[in-house]
């Protein structure tokens, strides 16, 4: 055959090899991307290490592929690792010389696998890395004995994080090795005892036990823990050893979401700051020290400890001193909680208390006065409690300047000190929202002057930015209520009937955040609200959007539960181009009239919250859902069919009766023969 022949043969094969040349020996290289010394390989449906990659990466992530099995080859291209992640894989197990050249890896990523199938061998892979630091083996279903297995000798580790297993009872041996360990992550397992299992990791800084099975931690004596995390566990009882004299470094404690029954037995030396107690059931039980009623009641309560060299441990139930060092304490919370008052003295311990938060208790009563609080507080937090009164004195409330967010709403207060808010010198946001205080007339304010009042007063609180004042059956505001003020929100919902008109003109200027929701109005003029941001009128008789809307600058629009049955054009046009998020449930529409809809649907910026939920009526007062309304017969106008057939057949009618009678009229002698032929027949006898 003539060698001309062979060439475009040759040219072809030649191309295809060079085609294919790279995807065999270079196989995902392209795939991956790079970004300086890190490749970004995740979720390619990889099952092999690319090969390609350049030999000096320092950090490859492989991330959501298809790895089952880390083989001893893997790796041996790129010995300057020093970060691997293999997270959400199906990995079953790395091969025990997987690591033999990856002497400079620090930090390995083996989270959400299944490692629980090969984890013998992969503990001795792990055992190949001398200087490895960060471990992360969550999400893999290993049981006590297998965590045990593969830490072992791991001596360089200092963060691990074992979260999303099935770890039921961690001891001495769970991290014998871990000299170094600074941060150890043991949430969402199944752990219901601890015993002494960081006795050898004195450098541990941080430990989270969140969503365990803890019933109880009674011997805490973690001096060097600077945050521990025991949130919803089953915790009855924390009690610290009370025979330390060593200073605590404990800084955030978290026992929010257990049952816990008394306040912790804290540490009597510490520098806590942050104690997190929400949703347990918390009390205090001063009043039960001296009992004159049941004289032999039990005031101990001792914990056993079957340990040799270890003493048992008594509570002291009724003993304040048990409370421990508080005084460096900054944020409290007891939110959810059974707490009817404060032992006394307890608040005055706090030195440096700036965050109160005592949401949904069962306090009664507060005075300011009594409980000393620090002149560091700034948010005071005592909503949905039983309260109907708060006191305080002048020099009380001076102590408070830098008070700054006070929530009083969902009680039923009935009395408060006149000059409480006046007298708060950094107040910014205050909350009476469901309460009965009234708003106090010029009049009044003067009469009860230095006095508890029956109702508020703010005038010229120049700090004031937000005012709540949602479900207080008010009906009038005075004129002069907001003088002074330069509120940016201000919240008048769910008070019925409420006339607001003129006493928040005053408001023009500032206010960018107002709620009117049930108040029962009809129409309402802003025009002169320019700095106006939000604005909810929800749940009112509204048949027509206020016109003054179309110049405001609105982003966020709450226009649900009123009776509008359509938007015109031209307003939806212009509140499409400003607004952000609007709400439109519950309202009448029309199906026949929803251009608006297409507008907003049209405006890519603007989100209908609910937008499935939005309703219509058809000509035939079905609700369908206005996405769906161009689907939906309707004529010009949105007349109906109907009433082009009531007003058609009676013309049509009123023609044809005419036109018979006109005829017969012309023609009497066909109607008398008409009348002959059918009526006038002869018998048949």
């Amino acid at each position: 055959m003539p060698v001309h022949r062979l060439t475009p043969i040759l040219l072809c094969l030649v191309l295809m090899w060079r085609t294919l040349t790279p995807v065999s020996s270079h196989p995902q290289h392209h795939r991956c991307q790079l970004i300086q010394q890190t490749a970004l390989c995740n979720n390619l449906k990889l099952t092999t290490v690319p090969e390609g990659l350049p030999e000096t990466i320092e950090e490859l992530q492989l991330n959501y592929n298809h790895f089952q099995t880390l083989q001893d080859t893997s790796l041996l291209r790129y010995p300057s690792l020093t970060s691997l992640s293999l997270a959400c894989n199906n990995l079953k197990k790395l091969e025990s010389n997987t690591f033999q050249e990856s002497k400079l890896l620090k930090n390995l990523n083996l989270a959400n696998n299944s490692l629980y199938t090969g984890y013998e061998e992969t503990s001795l892979a792990l055992r190949k890395l001398p200087g490895l630091i960060a471990l992360d083996l969550s999400e893999n279903k290993l049981n006590d004995v297998m965590v045990a297995l593969l830490l072992q000798n791991l001596t360089s580790l200092e963060y691990l994080n074992l979260s999303g297993n099935l770890l039921q009872r961690v001891d001495e041996a769970s991290f014998s090795d871990l000299h170094l360990l600074k941060e150890l992550d043991l949430q969402r397992n199944l752990i219901f005892e601890i015993d002494n299992a960081f006795g050898s990791s004195l450098n541990l800084q941080r430990l989270n036990l969140a969503f365990n099975n803890l019933p109880c931690l009674t011997d805490f004596d973690m001096i060097q823990l600077e945050v521990l995390n025991v949130s919803h566990n089953f915790i009855e009882w924390f009690i610290s050893r009370q025979d330390l004299n060593d200073t605590f470094l404990l800084e955030t404690l978290d026992l929010s979401h257990n049952k816990l029954l008394f306040f912790p037995f804290l540490p009597s030396q510490s520098h806590l700051r942050n104690l997190y107690l929400s949703h347990n059931v918390i009390r205090f039980y001063e009043h039960l020290a001296d009992n004159v009623m049941f004289p032999n009641s039990t005031k101990t309560v001792e914990f056993y400890n079957f340990k040799k060299g270890i003493n048992n441990v008594t509570a002291q139930l009724w003993d304040d001193s048990l409370h421990g060092d508080i005084s460096s304490l900054e944020v409290l919370d007891l939110i959810g909680n059974h707490v009817e008052y404060f032992p006394q003295g307890f608040i005055q311990k706090m030195l440096t208390l700036s965050r109160l938060l005592l949401r949904t208790n069962c306090l009664r009563t507060l005075n300011l006065t009594s409980e000393q609080f620090s002149s560091s507080l700034y948010e005071l937090d005592v909503s949905n409690n039983i309260l109907n009164q708060v006191s305080a004195d002048e020099d009380t409330l001076t102590t408070l300047g830098n008070l700054t967010y006070f929530n009083l709403s969902l009680n039923g207060l009935k009395w408060l000190p006149l000059e409480l808010f006046s007298s708060l010198r950094s107040i910014r946001s205050v909350d009476l929202s469901y309460s009965n205080i009234d708003i106090c007339l010029s009049t009044e304010a003067e009469i009860s002057i230095h006095t508890n009042s029956t109702c508020v007063d703010w005038k010229n609180v120049i700090s004031l930015r937000h005012l709540y004042l949602k479900g207080c059956n008010l009906k009038i505001i005075p004129n002069t209520a907001f003088t002074g003020l330069s509120l940016t929100l201000l919240e008048l919902s769910d008070n019925p009937g409420l006339t607001v008109h003129k006493s928040i003109q005053s408001l023009s200027k500032t206010l960018q955040h107002l709620g009117l929701g049930n108040t029962y109005i009809q129409d309402i003029d802003l025009s002169h609200f320019q700095s106006l941001k939000s604005l909810n009128i929800s749940n009112n008789f509204l048949a027509n959007l206020p016109h003054s809307l179309q110049n405001l600058n609105l982003k966020v629009l709450d226009l649900r539960d009123n009776m509008l049955s359509t938007i015109p054009s031209g307003q939806a046009n212009t509140l499409a181009a400003k607004l952000q998020t609007v709400f439109l449930t519950g309202n009448p529409f029309n199906c026949c009239q929803t251009e608006w809809f297409r507008t907003f649907e049209a405006a890519k910026t603007v989100n209908m919250v609910e937008q499935s939920a939005i309703t219509c009526e058809d000509l035939y007062h079905r609700h369908n859902r206005v996405e769906n309304s161009q689907s939906i017969s309707c004529f010009n106008d949105g007349e109906s069919i109907l009433w082009y057939i009531l007003l058609f057949v009676p013309i049509v009618l009123f023609f044809t009766g005419t036109s018979i009678i006109v005829f017969l009229t012309l023609k009497p002698t066909l109607l008398q023969k008409s009348i002959k032929k059918n009526c006038l027949r002869p018998t048949s006898y």
